[in-house]
């Protein structure tokens, strides 16, 4: 595909068909088309890759004398590195190429997924914990090169309607999400440890064949401003806090809720997977809509991010639910609540990419690839700070006073996320109110004086 500088507006068509405006707003370039197709694919190979290790790679690890403290850095080890791996590749994306980033970002995540598979072979102990190490660290750097990279060439080709396609988007992280552990545990116990890790490795390295006919790529020049600058923004670290809220609570959940319902409600093991459906399902269905409302009506974003993060707040409160509602915890009550989680944390973190576009643009950020590169891989470096945080702060109060006050101390960060938005809008509010008060008083008397000079 040719090399686009600069792509038409996202609702317009580029492929020389023509037609009325109403006929070409309905209607994706085919450069717009090629960068989905990228994107889905990256969402859904990596995620699935990502997510088949929960399964049954603990009880491997086990068998090669890892502990579950060394598991748990194992995991937690991915986070941190997808965090550096975000911060550095948003500087330099210029410099690097976007697509170049994302081609071997994939190509990377794909390879170590397979070497992965053959950990096993390798002697009980010491080295089989290093390489653990290595390969999930190096999996980390490829994965954050390519999203950073992704999020800003989606940010590129459809700069008009960020959320509608970020929110889509989040329907084939949250497939790969969803179908990765039942497959590589289906896997795993028909065909044995290297199979899951073999199999989803090459997807993922057969994806890149495609990526490269189809992804196009954008030139730019480096960008003058910093990382430091655009964290500084009031407005950027508050809306990065909401993502570390948001991240965290995904991440709290993740190894604490299966304890809770096994130890609770007496579920089979297999029931258990069933129970986290509720809040997949919820956020992937609902993430589309969300997203093709912050684009259509900008204004409903704060909104958003207040009511989506104060609900959210309630959510965690419920889980247990916290002992001093005095409700007695019910399945039906939690599956329930998780539901109703997954449609209010989609409300909360989708306008946040856009939101941050925005305050880039309106505090001098020139537009190009440049500063997109910043945003994502700023985006990218929160999302892995929560994600480390929930996990590990989860298993330290879970172990402390159980999860019910874990639950509700988890939900303290989704409150003070919305009140938090909250102030901030309503002091913006009212610093326009009285800038635009003030252009109007400038206005009158300009026009007085004006009106006084022609009359002498």
């Amino acid at each position: 595909m040719d090399t686009a500088e600069s792509p038409a507006p996202a609702g317009t068509g580029d492929d020389g068909s023509g037609g009325s405006p109403g006929e070409t707003s309905r209607r994706l370039s085919r450069e717009q088309l090629c960068v989905l197709v990228s994107a889905a694919s990256l969402n859904l190979g990596c995620m699935m890759a990502y997510s088949i290790l929960g399964p049954f790679f603990p009880k491997e690890a086990e068998k090669k004398g890892a502990s579950n403290t060394m598991i748990g850095m194992i995991f937690g080890c991915y986070t941190l590195f997808e965090l550096v791996a975000s911060l550095v590749f948003g500087k330099y994306l210029v410099q690097i190429g976007a697509k170049f980033m994302f081609i071997a970002g994939m190509f990377i995540s794909g390879g170590v997924t397979i070497l992965f598979g053959v950990l096993d072979q390798l002697p009980d102990g010491p080295i089989f914990i290093v390489m653990c190490f290595l390969v999930r660290i190096v999996d980390a750097i490829g994965f954050g090169a390519a999203i950073t990279a992704s999020s800003s060439i989606l940010a590129k080709a459809f700069p008009n309607n960020v959320a509608t396609v970020s929110g889509g988007l989040e329907v084939f992280s949250g497939l790969g999400l969803i179908v990765g552990p039942p497959l590589g545990g289906f896997l795993y116990q028909s065909f044995g440890y290297e199979v899951p890790f073999i199999l989803l490795g090459c997807i993922v390295l057969l994806m890149i064949p495609l990526n490269l006919c189809v992804l196009p790529s954008y030139e730019s020049e480096p960008g003058e401003h910093s990382f430091w600058r655009l964290v500084s923004l009031p407005k950027v670290g508050l809306i990065s806090f909401v993502i570390i809220s948001f991240s965290s609570g995904f991440g709290f959940l993740d190894p604490i809720l299966s304890l809770f319902v096994l130890k609770k409600f007496n579920l089979p093991a297999g029931y258990v997977g069933l129970v986290f459906l509720g809040l997949d399902l919820s956020y992937t269905i609902s993430s589309p809509l969300l997203g093709l409302l912050c684009d259509r009506m900008p204004n409903l974003r704060k909104w958003f991010l207040i009511f989506g993060n104060l609900i959210t707040a309630g959510c965690y409160m419920l889980l247990g639910p916290v002992p001093i509602l005095h409700i007695k915890s019910q399945l039906w009550l939690m599956v329930l609540v998780l539901v109703v989680h997954g449609v209010f944390a989609g409300m909360s973190i989708i306008p946040t990419f856009p939101e941050l576009l925005s305050c880039a643009h309106e505090n001098g950020f020139e537009e190009g690839i440049s500063m997109l590169g910043l945003v994502s891989g700023l985006s990218g470096a929160v999302w892995s700070v929560g994600a480390f945080m929930g996990p590990v702060l989860g298993g330290f109060l879970y172990e402390k006073i159980g999860f019910e006050w874990a639950a509700a101390i988890q939900g303290l960060w989704a409150l003070i996320s919305g009140l938090a938005m909250g102030l901030f809008y309503l002091w913006e509010h009212s610093k326009a109110r009285r800038r635009s008060k003030a252009q109007s008083i400038t206005g009158t008397e300009e026009e007085q004086a004006a009106l006084l000079s022609y009359e002498t």
